[in-house]
């Protein structure tokens, strides 16, 4: 399992009855955890007065109950990188933290490339592994989302990791349907990132199911890899799948097409109270 053990201003403080308790940079969150089917040891203080407590809906959803002042959003960092957070509606932060584990690999495989590298972020949210990729000094990296509003904190988070010189294209598409403009335009990318969510909908209605999309996408995506592509980078947070799902559709895709090492496994969080690890998803890479 690839563990997420760099941070400073994020940490994982403990996890209990279907709950995780955060801090990001000064404040802390209570938010639900599927994944989190323990008990908790003790809801001592930190868990009884949180700045925000995520409560779930019986319907679906929930809200936030505000329990201390804070700001509407606020900045973290990530070594040299910078990201605002902001509690969404649907419990999410902006920021999947455990993410720092691949934003490392990306920096560390663009960054002795010794060569020119342009970078496809696909289903790319507010642009974590973006940030990575241009801060790493990809030539150019092609960010895409459906939701403009995404794309937007994406650029802020650019900008705010001082970053604004870096070539980075920002779009808001169905992310099937650039690929397929992409492969008419003839255009090559030599390192792919993508975050597919388990269902969404496209900016004009498309319905998208991982079970039924993912492997099409993935073998779509070779016809824009270039001829000597670094890597593919496949990450999954909520499908259920095992990792070795998307290792044998890596290798049914980008294996038969170009030589190189593939592998897979879990991706997580340590909690410093318990000292337990927190799965937050699994992952798939090609790497040349």
């Amino acid at each position: 399992m690839l563990i997420a053990d760099k941070w400073k201003s994020y940490e994982l403080i403990d996890t209990g009855n279907g709950e995780k308790l955060e801090r990001w940079g000064e404040y802390i969150l209570r938010r639900p955890d599927p994944q989190i089917i323990w008990p908790m040891e003790k809801e001592w203080s930190l868990w009884k007065d949180p700045h925000a407590h995520y409560h779930r809906s019986n319907q679906g959803g929930g809200h936030w109950e505000h329990k201390k002042k804070m700001p509407q959003r606020w900045t973290i960092k990530y070594k040299d990188l910078s990201f605002y957070i902001k509690p969404t509606g649907f419990k999410h932060t902006g920021l999947f933290p455990e993410q720092a584990a691949n934003w490392d690999w990306i920096i560390d495989k663009i960054k002795n490339a010794n060569r020119p590298v342009k970078v496809l972020n696909l289903f790319a949210y507010t642009g974590g592994a973006t940030v990575a990729a241009a801060y790493a000094g990809a030539e150019e990296v092609c960010h895409v989302d459906a939701s403009k509003g995404m794309v937007t904190w994406a650029k802020e988070n650019i900008q705010l990791s001082n970053l604004s010189h870096r070539k980075v294209r920002f779009i808001v598409d169905d992310v099937i349907k650039f690929v397929n403009r992409e492969i008419r335009r003839g255009r090559k990318y030599d390192a792919i990132i993508m975050d597919p969510p388990s269902y969404g909908r496209g900016p004009s209605g498309e319905v998208w199911k991982i079970e039924d999309e993912l492997y099409n996408l993935i073998q779509l995506c070779t016809n824009v890899l270039s001829d000597d592509p670094l890597f593919v980078l496949v990450n999954s947070y909520t499908s259920g799948f095992s990792p070795s799902v998307i290792e044998n559709i890596l290798k049914l895709s980008v294996g038969k097409k170009y030589k190189g090492n593939i592998y897979s496994g879990e991706i997580g969080l340590v909690a410093t109270k318990t000292n337990l690890v927190l799965p937050c998803g699994i992952y798939g890479r090609w790497e040349k």
